[in-house]
């Protein structure tokens, strides 16, 4: 046995020692509370408050309001790496229709992609690794992430002094729910999530009465046009071998049925894998957009501006590797495989200031096991497509990941932390 497989085989030993009694009925009522109250990015005002409040129980010196609705908690344990564990707390305006007993009480909002979840293992680890402190030696960093949805949190918490404030780590930890079949934790040790851009429009027609066209310059059949138009960006002008999408998420004109309205708005999100083919799509918006409202005779050329952006996550090879060994030690060695790289997008590697910290960033796989058996299809790839994903009103992760997920922060903490 190699000193890696020894530090991973300690580390999953150990883990499986820190959770054998995990408060689980505590911790999954904590789950269906949070579920139950979803907050949109930056209001989470509530449940910042309850995994504060599980902190410092744990004996964690706790700060709240860290970039705005950030909660820090910190567990210094003698000598050691620092070691920042991560959950991002908000949820998404959707409206649920799950059905679950514990939907949310919340009109329009939804924790449609699992951040309760987060939440929820974040605290259970907190408490697991504060009791086993005698196991393990250096600094816990815990960090309760608001307005990951909207690409704002982690550099908010970073402009409000993170590290200045408590400490800059040596390495960071996070993990995502995603659909599948629960007791899967795929890895990648490179590139694993794509970066993300988003851009409005706005076409400047010539507005007027729908009875008289001739007298109009119709923005909205520009916009018809040009969101059409802009399917060809990827089929077209990037290259098969790379990955690239555009969605066009949101398309508003007018006022009533017998109005031509005088500007039309687009919102259109890109998910990109390199910043050569951002670039080239973004060239390639800018001027199908010039093109089309030239076409249609525009009075003025379309606005074209970028949004929230999100950087391309990419796990630092040699610390993947370390954790998905304690995963594979812990759960088995065919529930850890890599995925390669997803589309969705995350902020945290904002935390890593532009790679100078390395990270390992997984999946937790977390739809269950009734639902996925029954899902049409015979592959993964089949399934996948056929159950609830992130950002559906359906998704509905299962409460029997809450233990799991635990272990997977936990045995990923102790892999980089000095054995005691």
């Amino acid at each position: 046995m190699t000193s890696a497989d020894a530090s991973a085989a300690t580390a999953a030993r150990t883990a499986r020692d820190l959770t054998a009694d995990l408060p689980l009925p505590a911790l999954e009522d904590l789950y269906r509370d949070l579920h139950r109250h979803p907050e949109l990015s930056l209001r989470e005002h509530r449940t910042a408050g309850k995994l504060a409040g599980r902190l410092a129980d744990a004996g964690f010196e706790t700060a709240e309001g860290v970039g705005g609705t950030g909660v820090v908690g910190r567990l210094a344990n003698g000598d050691g790496p620092t070691v920042l564990l991560r959950a991002d707390m908000d949820a998404l305006p959707v409206t649920e229709a799950t059905g679950l007993p514990y939907a949310s009480a919340t009109d329009g909002v939804m924790h449609a992609c699992g951040h309760d979840l987060h939440v929820t293992w974040l605290a259970g680890t907190a408490a697991a690794l504060a009791a086993g402190r005698d196991t393990w030696r250096g600094t816990l960093l815990v960090v309760g992430q608001p307005a990951e949805e909207s690409g704002q949190g982690a550099r908010r918490m970073l402009a409000d002094g993170l590290y200045e404030r408590f400490g800059r780590p040596d390495v960071l930890l996070g993990q995502h729910a995603a659909p599948g079949p629960a007791g899967l934790y795929p890895h990648a040790p490179g590139l694993i999530m794509s970066a993300a851009t988003d851009v409005d429009i706005v076409v400047h027609g010539r507005g007027g009465h729908g009875s008289r066209p001739e007298a109009t310059v119709d923005p909205v059949v520009t916009a018809a046009h040009l969101v059409t138009r802009l399917q060809t960006v990827v089929s077209r002008e990037v290259a098969a071998g790379e990955s690239a999408v555009l969605t066009v998420g949101r398309i508003e004109a007018g006022t009533r049925h017998n109005i031509i309205p005088d500007e039309a708005r687009i919102a259109l999100n890109l998910r990109t894998q390199s910043e050569a083919v951002r670039q080239r799509m973004l060239a390639a918006i800018r001027r199908i957009a010039q093109g089309e409202c030239l076409a249609a005779g525009c009075p003025r050329e379309p606005e074209v501006t970028l949004g929230a952006t999100f950087p391309v996550t990419v796990n630092d090879a040699a610390t993947d590797t370390t954790v998905a060994a304690a995963h594979r030690e812990l759960f088995g060695a065919a529930t850890v495989f890599d995925p390669g790289p997803a589309m969705g997008s995350e902020d945290f590697p904002e935390l890593a200031l532009d790679g100078a910290i390395p990270y390992s960033y997984w999946f937790v796989t977390t739809t269950p096991h009734d639902i996925w058996n029954e899902a049409p299809g015979d592959t993964l790839p089949e399934k996948l497509a056929a159950v609830p994903s992130n950002h559906s009103p359906h998704f509905a992760p299962d409460p029997a990941t809450v233990a799991p997920g635990v272990r997977t922060l936990v045995s990923g903490a102790l892999a980089l932390l000095s054995e005691a």
